[in-house]
């Protein structure tokens, strides 16, 4: 399913799962760091034969955070 699809989202992965995307989507060593033990809000995009690492970092203390955070409690 995954080798047929475009786009991919990848957020922090379990071992075992990283090494099997590693292999079938020929992810190097560098861009497996931003699904291992990863920070939220970062991640590995899969658009067509690239792969984009993001961070997206959020200021906390915006309006805007407080409305799409899905953390309870903040």
């Amino acid at each position: 399913m995954l080798s047929n699809s475009e786009f991919i989202v990848m957020l922090n992965q379990a071992s075992s799962d990283r090494k099997e995307l590693a292999k079938l989507l020929n992810i190097s060593d560098e861009q497996m760091s931003y699904i291992t033990i990863s920070d939220a809000g970062c991640g590995l995009i899969k658009y067509g034969s690239s792969l984009v690492p993001f961070i997206n970092k959020f200021p906390k203390e915006t309006k805007l955070y407080k409305l799409m955070t899905t953390k309870p409690g903040e």
